[in-house]
């Protein structure tokens, strides 16, 4: 419990002083919402019917794989992880506990976004906030499986966030929220799919549960956890 807590209290002072956090997670989504809402409800009248997915989905997708991966560096490739050990704390714990607050601000991020498009952008409202929320919980969570990914396999800060880069620019182009995913060249379409940005947003932008767009994400976030726990067993040697 003690080593729990101890976890706790240094994962909340890195959080404090975290100036990646802040600006991955709130200040740059939220200006990317102010400027682009206002060029997507001019451009294309329509995009007001899902302009509270397709800003999440951009927000989620930046707070995750800018954001995430420096905070997982930090922790693990430097003298943080010996602190850890020092004073009984399992590794785990520091992915344990980075996920849990990017999470926590991501979600935060989408609340002020879901309040903010409709008073602003005259945005609709989806049909079922219930299942919308629950969408959002488990593309917020498939999104940071992925980002922990690049903070556990990568150990340089300057390779982490050229890495993160290369995953969250496809990821957002392909993900349908610019533009119609039909409308991309076939190949582009497939690769698109890769990423959790694609069927975060179709699933956020249906009114039901569909299990074609659950399943990639249940898929790419198993395959995301496992991977995750081969890293980190390789971390702990």
């Amino acid at each position: 419990m003690g080593a729990f807590l101890y976890g706790v209290s240094l994962q909340w002072k890195l959080d404090m002083r975290s100036k990646t956090l802040l600006i991955t997670c709130y200040i740059v989504p939220l200006l990317f919402f102010a400027i682009m809402g206002g060029i997507f409800t001019s451009v294309m009248p329509e995009a007001r019917y899902t302009l509270i997915q397709s800003m999440t989905v951009f927000g989620v997708t930046m707070g995750a794989l800018i954001g995430l991966p420096p905070s997982l560096v930090e922790i693990y490739s430097s003298d943080i992880k010996k602190v850890y050990k020092a004073n009984g704390v399992p590794l785990y714990l520091g992915l344990a506990l980075t996920n849990i607050s990017a999470y926590i601000h991501l979600f935060l991020m989408s609340i002020i976004l879901y309040i903010a498009a409709p008073l602003v952008f005259d945005a609709e409202i989806p049909e079922n906030p219930g299942m919308y929320f629950i969408s959002l919980a488990i593309f917020i969570a498939v999104s940071l499986s992925i980002a922990s990914i690049i903070g556990l396999a990568v150990k340089d800060q300057a390779k982490t966030s050229m890495v993160s880069i290369l995953v969250f620019l496809p990821s957002i182009m392909l993900s349908g929220i610019m533009f119609p995913i039909e409308l991309l060249p076939k190949a582009f379409e497939t690769i698109g799919k890769l990423f959790p940005a694609t069927w975060g947003y179709k699933l956020m932008a249906e009114n039901v549960f569909q299990f074609e767009s659950l399943l990639p994400l249940f898929l790419l976030f198993i395959l995301a956890t496992v991977v995750c726990s081969i890293l980190l067993r390789r971390i702990d040697k």
